[in-house]
């Protein structure tokens, strides 16, 4: 009677110690949340009371490190979301596709052999990415294009769109994988074919998956930072031809943050403002995502 009583005693204390490590890691991310949120709010709102935020959103010309200083975020937001597009309409396709054959009709072998094909692919460096786009792919567009500058916004899409790739094909498949086998079941009683299958029950009932792969694969665009600071460029042009040089979001986040710039100047917020406004898409992506993922949750369950 004893043993059961510290038994069932000891269970409780466990409990309760595995319940407030995961209420602490729960708080930590709140805090982790609140604290990147306020570091980019003081120093943002710093910046614009000296640049009015219509300035910044809707100038033309990027010029914070020269003078006549120039503080308009169009530029910036032009190179992110080609690099974005561009990449998107490579990653998101195939991705998808490949998650359907993998899931649907590959055999056991050929899945052996394409997963860690991915994972390969997942597991390489952004900044070999990087190299990469400027060694081989750059060359190749020359070759077809040669009108196309050095860096260019073309080869950091396509290599972005190769980096994120794993992303969309294994979370796709994961959710597609997922999809109840009652329901292939009665697709094939009442007479579907494996295509009419994947078009009509399998595909729509991961459709919230499936977006969620999406989301999360144009946020690592958004936030992609080495292989576009290296293949697109550093030049802030307000443009959307892909053969030109670009600069993104990030890649000045990154070109400022090297060291040369001043603390506390003007020049050193605009990182913190550009930071803010890429943190406020990329949330407003979330919660579009998350509505879109809800709406269509509630058809298939």
């Amino acid at each position: 009677m004893f043993f059961r009583f510290s038994h069932s005693l000891s269970m409780k204390i466990k409990e309760r110690v595995i319940k407030s490590i995961l209420a602490l890691s729960a708080f930590i991310s709140i805090v982790t949340t609140l604290a990147i949120i306020g570091v980019l709010g003081r120093e943002s709102f710093t910046f614009f009371l000296t640049v009015p935020v219509t300035d910044f959103l809707f100038g033309t010309h990027w010029e914070p490190l020269l003078e006549p200083k120039s503080f308009g975020i169009l530029p910036l937001m032009a190179g992110t979301l080609l690099i974005v597009i561009g990449s998107g309409m490579i990653a998101l396709p195939v991705g998808l596709l490949t998650a359907i054959y993998l899931s649907e009709y590959a055999s056991n072998r050929t899945r052996e052999i394409i997963k860690p094909i991915l994972e390969i692919l997942a597991g390489i460096p952004t900044v070999v990415y990087g190299y990469f786009a400027l060694t081989f792919i750059t060359p190749v567009i020359r070759i077809v294009l040669p009108q196309t500058q050095i860096f260019n916004g073309l080869s950091a899409s396509i290599v972005v769109g190769i980096m994120i790739l794993p992303m969309v094909a294994s979370l796709c498949d994961d959710a597609i994988r997922s999809v109840p086998v009652t329901l292939r079941q009665g697709g094939y009683a009442l007479g579907a074919t494996p295509y009419e299958l994947t078009k009509s029950v399998t595909v729509p009932a991961a459709f919230s998956g499936i977006i969620a792969s999406f989301v999360l694969a144009i946020s690592r665009a958004f936030g992609e930072t080495m292989a576009v600071t290296l293949a697109a460029g550093a030049t802030p042009n307000l443009t959307l031809n892909p053969l030109e040089s670009i600069q993104t979001m990030t890649a000045y986040i990154v070109q400022v943050s090297l060291g040369d710039t001043p603390a506390g100047g003007i020049e050193y917020q605009t990182i913190f403002a550009v930071g803010g406004l890429l943190f406020i898409i990329t949330l407003i992506m979330n919660i579009a995502a998350n509505w879109i993922m809800n709406h269509y949750r509630e058809v298939y369950e």
